[in-house]
């Protein structure tokens, strides 16, 4: 028998690139984001904003130690190392003033929506009063009809409106608001379309989504994540390990009668504390939530984005995460004595008042089976909606009662026609729930004739997806409210790890409860008030925008797309921040040492001609070495702010082999890149006038 399984068109790389919103439509290297970024560095040379930053704070303070010996005692060599000392402070600040630019870029566009509007506020007396947006409180009821822009965040609770959201999110297609149900929340800055729907104000006075997204993109509340406190003191006590270490050289050098400046000593010591990754930590922070806002979801802060990194659990609705979402026909199985013909043309007739996917599905695989053509009845009849009672629909002509719908209500309904159930049907409607499929059981009143099956179908691509996450550690769990032997079979084809079937509220709570009780962190997605308590207890909850006003707030993130696959661009994202953290910081401490083996022999040559065979790099002289080190030292932050901003790219492997492919390439390439480019400066800088 021929298998058709009726997917809906993909959706066009044209449609992808259209939906960039005013989120993600800021160019990183834009020329006036570069030009404001370098305009900043200067302002953030004020102590108050190095302090936060303490390895930077030290080479500020080495800086103006350098200014004033320069001044004491001017030449060539200390006005050259006090240049490039405030270079390497004014690089720092410009990798991370680049990396906000993005964000203030889109906080500007997003202060440009948020322009003032009356709003139709009902008071108690039914009556109604125009105020500005600015003055509702929350608790306050509006009215909003076509044309208008939605004033301030809010839960519908009368109606239901096409809403406009493309400024929130960039999807062009208008989306269904409505009142009792999951997708009753709506965003102030938004428009009505259609319709009129009455808005519950939900938001304190200034504290709307939208002002949360520009505070969120601007990060001007971004706070330091667990990690990167833990590495900035890290960086602070090798930094402090360091200073006694150069300090002692100058009573080295005078005992070995080789007097050792104060402008050398705190060239060596900013050339040997971590300053590559105390340049750029912030930087890299920073950028890891903007690749998320890139992608259209805003995290509240960037613990939740350094928590996706190390997330080990992830659950994953199976509907419009794991399959497309809408059940198709895909085969058409007659039982007793009917054969499919007759299967088709009942299933036809029976859904051609059925709009959901579904329905039409049938009316098309009856078609393409058969070549049934849809039928226009001229006759009397009656369609017959699905009812949650009889959990079956249909249509009622020429005296004949046709039905689909769940395999036991129709059942039931035909024995109570006085029908005999053939003694096949219940062995093909298990076959159909054991392959994954949702059995449809099609009557011609008592008579049944056979089954449809509907399936739900797997993304393409999504197990290729689940075998990486695999790979790199990351245990898949397909949340359904499908029985068991649906679910899994859509698990195995969709190749996860786990499923938990009928699952209900407290049933996830518990799944993430003991996953956590493990020590492992979960994330997951939800859309719903009854998702609100699984989302506030996952390590990363990223809530649907389209969802209820509670799961928005009970999450850590929220999805402006409403896309529940972004779940695992979220772990990604998470993962390439702690992978790039990690590779500079090796780098940065390579370099270090490989800095310190390429100036101390050459400033002490002269006096310990044996050190000469340290030497291999036969730089000219103290100075050019100091000098040349220096000025690598502040390149190489200007060489690394692109890898910084864009991250290291993730391959899922395991936690083992990443940190040995960085070791190889960050480590051993930060040892030899120093002695590499120390030489070719040290040549130009004696080439061009001996220091």
């Amino acid at each position: 028998m021929k298998t058709n399984v009726i997917t809906p068109p993909s959706e066009s790389n044209a449609q992808i690139q259209s939906r960039k919103g005013i989120i993600g439509g800021t160019n990183l290297f834009d020329r006036k984001i570069i030009l404001s970024s370098l305009k900043t560095s200067v302002f953030k040379l004020d102590f108050r904003v190095q302090i936060k930053n303490p390895v930077m704070f030290v080479v500020l303070v080495g800086t103006v130690i350098t200014f004033v010996e320069s001044i004491a005692h001017p030449s060539l060599f200390t006005w050259t190392i006090t240049g490039w000392l405030l270079l390497t402070v004014l690089f720092a600040n410009f990798a991370e003033a680049l990396a906000e630019g993005r964000g203030k870029a889109q906080a500007q566009a997003l202060r440009k929506m948020r322009s003032e509007t009356d709003a139709r506020r009902m008071l108690p007396n039914g009556t109604e009063e125009s105020v500005p947006a600015s003055q509702l409180l929350k608790g306050d009821i509006v009215i909003c009809e076509a044309h208008d822009i939605i004033p301030s965040d809010g839960e519908i609770i009368e109606g239901v409106a096409s809403v406009d959201e493309s400024a929130i999110t960039g999807e062009s297609a208008p989306v269904i608001r409505e009142s009792g149900g999951d997708r009753s929340a709506v965003t102030g800055g938004t428009r009505v379309l259609s319709d009129r729907i009455v808005i519950k104000i939900t938001a304190e006075k200034g504290h709307t989504f939208l002002d949360k997204m520009i505070n969120l993109v601007e990060g001007a509340n971004r706070q330091k994540t667990p990690n990167e406190i833990a590495l900035t003191i890290l960086l602070a006590v090798l930094t402090i390990i360091f200073l006694p270490v150069v300090v002692s050289l100058e009573p080295f050098g005078l005992y070995a009668h080789s007097a050792v400046s104060i402008t050398i000593l705190i060239a060596l010591l900013v050339c040997l504390i971590p300053t590559t990754i105390g340049a750029l930590l912030s930087a890299i922070g920073i950028a890891g939530i903007d690749r998320l806002v890139q992608r259209n979801v805003l995290a509240m802060s960037g613990r939740a984005v350094e928590a996706a990194g190390d997330v080990q659990t992830l659950l994953l609705d199976k509907t419009g995460t794991i399959t497309l979402g809408n059940r198709m026909a895909s085969q058409l199985i007659p039982v007793g004595n009917h054969n499919e013909l007759e299967l088709a043309e009942v299933a036809q007739l029976a859904s051609l008042a059925d709009e959901t996917p579904e329905g039409r599905s049938i009316v098309i695989l009856a078609k393409q089976l058969h070549n049934l053509r849809e039928r226009n009845i001229n006759k009397d009849h009656t369609f017959v909606p699905f009812s949650a009672m009889t959990r079956m629909s249909g249509l009622d002509i020429d005296g004949k009662q046709l039905r689909k719908g769940a395999a036991q209500a129709t059942k039931d309904w035909c024995v109570e026609l006085g029908g005999i159930i053939p003694p096949n049907l219940d062995a093909v409607v298990e076959r159909i729930s054991k392959q994954g499929g949702t059995p449809l059981v099609v009557a011609d009143g008592p008579d049944i004739l056979g089954v449809i099956g509907l399936k739900d179908v797997v993304k393409e691509g999504i197990k290729e997806r689940f075998d990486q996450l695999r790979a790199a550690g990351i245990k898949t769990i397909m949340i359904t409210g499908d029985n068991p032997l649906t679910a899994a079979a859509i698990a195995q084809e969709a190749g996860i790890d786990e499923y938990l079937a009928e699952a209900t509220p407290e049933t996830k709570m518990n799944l993430i409860k003991s996953e956590q009780a493990e020590g492992k962190l979960v994330a997951m997605t939800g859309d719903g008030t009854n998702d609100a308590p699984a989302l506030a207890q996952a390590d990363v909850g990223v809530a649907m925008n389209s969802g209820t006003n509670a799961a928005k707030e009970a999450g850590n993130m929220v999805d402006l797309d409403s896309n529940p696959t972004k779940l695992i661009e979220v772990v990604t994202v998470g993962k390439q921040m702690l992978i790039t953290r990690g590779a500079l910081t090796t780098f940065s401490i390579a370099n270090d040492a490989a800095k310190y083996f390429a100036i101390i022999p050459a400033l002490f040559s002269k006096t310990y001609p044996d050190l000469n065979g340290l030497n291999i790099m036969r730089l000219h002289s103290p100075q050019s070495a100091i000098t040349s080190a220096v000025i690598f030292n502040a390149l190489v932050i200007v060489a690394l702010i692109p890898l910084a901003l864009k991250g290291v790219k993730w391959r899922a492997s395991s936690a083992t082999s990443t940190l040995r492919r960085n070791v190889f390439i960050y480590g051993i390439g930060g040892f030899i890149t120093p002695f590499i480019f120390i030489k070719l400066i040290d040549l130009v800088v004696t080439g061009i006038g001996r220091i």
